[in-house]
């Protein structure tokens, strides 16, 4: 697949089958992840490929207890309009439903674990949340999502999972030294899957120069 395609056509498809993925394409998946770039290609990221229907099961209940706890006010705002904004809210909130319910159901859950004692965190020590060192991970992250779109795999970033790291941890006797930032479930769609998706123009986002400047010729 054309790369501009698969990056304009990246869907977060999260109603996926249980057909087994064929190991040669979850390979080259993980080879995709290994070829991100990171500060001093130390690679502090690794994955656990869970696919034992236990785990997974155990994992669903968290992820529900916390998909619930995220959604409820927008389930409460959903309910109190009648309007487009609505309505496609109420798409988004459905297709979450459909995840929390069949976690346990994809053949492969990849959780992406971080060391922040090996990367150069440099904002660190700035008064705000630092996010420096997600760079050297969610490299990994992209290039997983990527190779799903080009192998025909749907795929969704999640991150609610973070609230239970330290249970995810003991289940998957993950080193205390490292943590969680990234639960990917991976599967062949239910559905349509991948396609067109919406967001803001270009202009919207880049700046020239100075903050607010418009690009030139955008």
């Amino acid at each position: 697949m054309e790369l501009y395609e698969a990056m304009s056509t990246l869907r977060a498809v999260r109603r996926l089958r249980s057909d087994l993925i064929p190991d040669e394409v979850l390979e080259r998946v993980l080879q995709a992840a290994a070829w991100a770039p990171s500060g001093g290609n130390v690679q502090p990221f690794r994955i656990l490929a869970v696919k034992s229907a236990e785990k997974l099961n155990i994992i669903q209940k968290w992820y529900r207890e916390e998909w619930d706890r995220y959604i409820k006010p927008q389930r409460q705002q959903e309910s109190a309009e009648n309007n487009d904004t609505a309505a496609s809210a109420n798409k988004i909130i459905k297709a979450g439903d459909y995840l929390a319910n069949h976690l346990a159901e994809v053949p492969v859950l990849l959780v992406f674990c971080f060391n922040p004692g090996r990367m150069a965190i440099t904002d660190a020590e700035l008064d705000r949340p630092s996010v420096v060192g997600g760079g050297s991970v969610y490299t990994a992250v992209q290039n997983v999502m990527l190779a799903c779109r080009q192998e025909g795999l749907g795929c969704v970033l999640t991150t609610l999972l973070c609230y239970q790291e330290q249970a995810i941890k003991q289940l998957l006797e993950i080193p205390e030294a490292w943590g969680t930032c990234a639960h990917i479930p991976i599967g062949y769609p239910v559905l349509r899957g991948h396609g067109p998706i919406s967001r803001r123009p270009v202009a919207k986002l880049v700046f020239e120069n100075s903050w607010g400047q418009p690009m030139g010729k955008l």
